[in-house]
């Protein structure tokens, strides 16, 4: 029995539509800026450069409309690893949430879902690469055969997401638009993979990558190939790096099914994104999309952010910005003319504490495992306090969990264990034996040492810091004595993955308003990533092969959840599970959340239309802007 299927042009949603009457491909408008590589030859015309049947976006976001082309969307970043905002922002995947997180197709003109077992991905005829190559099944077998089943590219084999009771999918080309998925049982990760901020990639464009590939060019092609920086390196290396491009977004040459592509290869201190001449979205006018012709990242340093957002140097800003800069950035506005607006922001928790469960220090790593004392440290953070001191009293204490907005939410999830409640912190670390104290009043362990946590952070807001120096005087009072130590981005990963971190302190949970159809890999020991147990993460992600086994009870039943969840065969069962792993997360107290539902400044230029009064800033679903369709943003004259 087909359960749900999806075909382009009917349930496209309110954001999506094909053309109805009127045909807006048969009165397509030549791009201006495009013209003169028009009539020169250069490029086919626009009719013939879209889709057969591309997307035609017909309601939008914002209030103001279809747009006019040209001009360009300046954004204010503060190094090379933010090129990835591109990829996030354009939010061109091959299925996506739209504003009201429904699924659609975007990239494929449909998909069909038959029980959960079979998944048939149909292209848009005549869809094209950014360098005009077209992007047929053939990128989905080159990518399948030759990256995922390729043991130098992929040693651990396929993604998680694509293995079922340990089992490959098996794969068919049908034709150069239809591709099919099959399993022996449901895969209830592989629709919802496609429209996540950073996607289940299940395709590549082979024409460009082959050339770099030992199955379709030998050792000499590859090394000519090669950047002057990759003399010398392995094939896996030279090829990876391009592959890793689909995402991070830092090469000009890859080519792309975003709306703009980068032109200027980092390092540099403005990277230029021009638009896309092949790209699959048009307005009902017939005006192929994206508006802007160009989006620019000027490089700037973090704490100038504001201030230059503040005085209209940025047409969109909202990264590096929080709410502390808001009466700053509305008093500057009424001289530069931007707008300010406030977006809810989307994450688990403002920052959280991350107990690390696999530090390699044995007599902290047997604390931190004792429920007791990750308790003690949550009830003993004054989060009222906090929220007025460093939120201005704008935000909501609350664990590390979901947002109210999510269906599967219960209050418990953000209140248990999570009232200030010093005295019953103290309790707790006097039954754990921890009664002894120093000169100083910290408690001792058991081996005699000071009980002095060190924190590790990268984070440069003046905000976390103020924070953290807070929730340090908050455990002073108890006896817990907690030190910060700023890293470097690439140190701080390094220190926690190998056990050299005890605690860090990041971001909330990226998964804030999931629903029962969404996975629940991040509440569980799943991958690296999990700051709180990443080498029970590694196992898992490795297949036993990197890693520790998971051995604590409580954390397994996690692991069990997230299985519970891919048998079940209803919502009901789905919903069950995640009920049962966010009670397990919060009864643990695996990670120590401190507010949430704070509001996000959004810095609009005067001259910039169709962004949202109101919208939702979150990671995923969406990739913040993403889910409002930046390619339909446009610059009045």
């Amino acid at each position: 029995m087909k359960r749900r299927g999806f075909l382009g042009g009917l349930l496209l949603g309110p954001l999506c539509g094909t053309a109805l009457g009127a045909d807006p491909v048969e009165s397509m408008r030549e791009t201006p800026v495009l013209a003169d590589r028009v009539k020169s030859g250069m490029l086919p015309p626009a009719a013939r450069r879209i889709p057969r049947q591309p997307l035609v976006v017909r309601t939008f976001a914002g209030e103001d409309g279809p747009g006019r082309h040209g001009g360009q969307l300046t954004m204010l970043v503060t190094g090379n690893r933010d090129t990835v905002l591109m990829t996030i922002y354009s939010y061109a995947r091959l299925i996506v949430h739209d504003a009201a997180f429904k699924l659609r197709p975007d990239i494929l003109e449909s998909w069909q879902d038959d029980d959960g077992r079979e998944f048939t991905f149909r292209l848009r005829a005549g869809h094209r690469w950014s360098d005009g190559h077209p992007f047929t099944t053939e990128d989905f077998r080159f990518f399948w055969e030759d990256i995922a089943n390729n043991a130098e590219l992929s040693p651990f084999g396929p993604q998680d997401e694509l293995i079922v009771d340990g089992k490959p999918p098996g794969v068919d080309i049908i034709d150069e638009t239809t591709v099919r998925y099959r399993w022996d049982r449901p895969n209830p990760y592989f629709i919802q993979s496609q429209a996540r901020v950073w996607p289940l990639f299940v395709f590549a464009p082979a024409h460009y990558l082959k050339r770099f590939h030992p199955r379709y060019s030998d050792a000499a092609a590859i090394a000519g190939a090669a950047g002057a920086g990759e003399r010398g390196r392995d094939w896996v290396q030279v090829f990876r790096r391009r592959l890793d491009a689909m995402f991070v977004n830092n090469s000009a040459d890859m080519p792309s099914l975003n709306p703009w592509v980068l032109t200027t290869p980092p390092p540099v201190q403005r990277y230029v994104f021009e638009r896309n001449p092949y790209y699959h979205r048009i307005d009902a006018s017939g005006q192929q999309l994206p508006y802007a012709d160009r989006v620019v990242f000027d490089v700037t340093a973090p704490n100038l952010i504001p201030a230059r957002a503040g005085l209209g140097e940025a047409d969109l800003q909202a990264r590096y910005l929080k709410i502390r800069d808001y009466a700053f950035l509305q008093n500057s506005a009424r001289s530069s003319g931007v707008s300010v607006r406030l977006w809810q922001f989307g994450s688990g928790s403002q920052f959280a504490l991350y107990p690390n469960l696999n530090a390699n220090d044995a007599e902290w790593r047997k604390l931190l495992r004792d429920v007791r004392f990750r308790r003690a440290l949550s009830l003993s953070i004054d989060r009222e306090e906090l929220n007025q001191v460093v939120y201005l009293g704008l935000a909501t204490p609350s664990n590390n969990t979901i947002m109210s907005r999510s269906v599967l939410f219960k209050p418990e999830y953000a209140t248990r264990w999570a009232e200030y409640q010093p005295q019953a912190a103290n309790r707790l670390l006097d039954e754990m034996g921890l009664g002894r104290r120093d000169a100083n009043g910290v408690r001792l362990l058991p081996d005699g040492r000071s009980a002095i946590i060190v924190v590790e952070s990268q984070s440069e807001a003046t905000e976390e810091s103020d924070a953290l120096n807070l929730i340090a005087e908050h455990w002073r009072r108890i006896g817990v004595k907690m030190l910060v130590k700023q890293q470097t981005f690439e140190n701080f990963w390094l220190r926690t993955a190998s056990g050299e971190a005890t605690m860090t302190a990041y971001a909330g949970l990226f998964t804030a308003v999931p629903t029962p159809d969404t996975s629940p890999r991040e509440f569980a020991p799943t991958t690296q990533g999990g700051l709180q147990w990443p080498k029970w993460g590694m196992y898992v992600a490795s297949k036993g092969k990197q890693g520790e086994p998971c051995d604590v009870p409580e954390a397994r039943q996690l692991l069990d959840g997230v299985r519970q969840w891919e048998l079940a065969d209803d919502e009901p069962g789905r919903r069950r599970a995640w009920d049962g792993i966010l009670q397990t997360n919060v009864d643990q107290v695996f990670t120590i959340g401190t507010v949430n539902g704070l509001s996000q400044p959004i810095v609009v230029g005067p001259k910039i239309r169709n962004v949202p009064k109101e919208g939702f800033y979150g990671w995923d679903p969406g990739g913040y802007f993403g889910l409002y369709q930046p390619d339909t943003f446009w610059v009045a004259s």
